[in-house]
């Protein structure tokens, strides 16, 4: 079984009248059953709309690149994890030059704030994880 199918078996339990597109409705119901956070119908149609603004429902090809999207934030997510200190959600420059000096890079904690510094968008010192995912895109 490839991911391609998986997810064609998921987007077809999604488009529940069959008619070959998801409509904010159907995600909306759907991501309600799996998901503990509450998600409003209008934040639902603004990822639709994002992907397909055409028509504002989901074909198959839509779908599939929002979960491709969301694999690559899983991924980015457990790097983060790495560099972050425990339990802070964020990315001190301590916490950047502790990771680095494990991976064998020497450098001084100032040139860590330097590195922040320059992904730093709220200006804050440290680095949120969408702070961190801007930098690696």
């Amino acid at each position: 079984m490839n991911k391609s199918s998986d997810y064609e078996r998921v987007f077809n339990h999604f488009d529940e009248d069959g008619n070959g597109m998801i409509s904010p409705s159907e995600l909306h119901r759907r991501v309600r059953l799996i998901c503990p956070e509450e998600i409003l119908i209008e934040e639902v149609e603004v990822v639709v709309e994002s992907l397909n603004g055409s028509d504002g429902q989901l074909r198959f090809d839509d779908f599939f690149s929002l979960m491709e999207s969301e694999e690559e934030d899983e991924d980015l997510k457990k790097a983060f994890r790495l560099y972050e200190m425990e339990g802070s959600d964020c990315i001190t420059p301590r916490s950047l030059n502790r990771m680095l000096s494990r991976l064998g890079e020497s450098v001084s904690e100032d040139e860590c704030v330097g590195m922040i510094n320059r992904f730093d968008l709220n200006g804050d010192g440290v680095l949120t994880f969408d702070e961190f995912r801007a930098m690696m895109i």
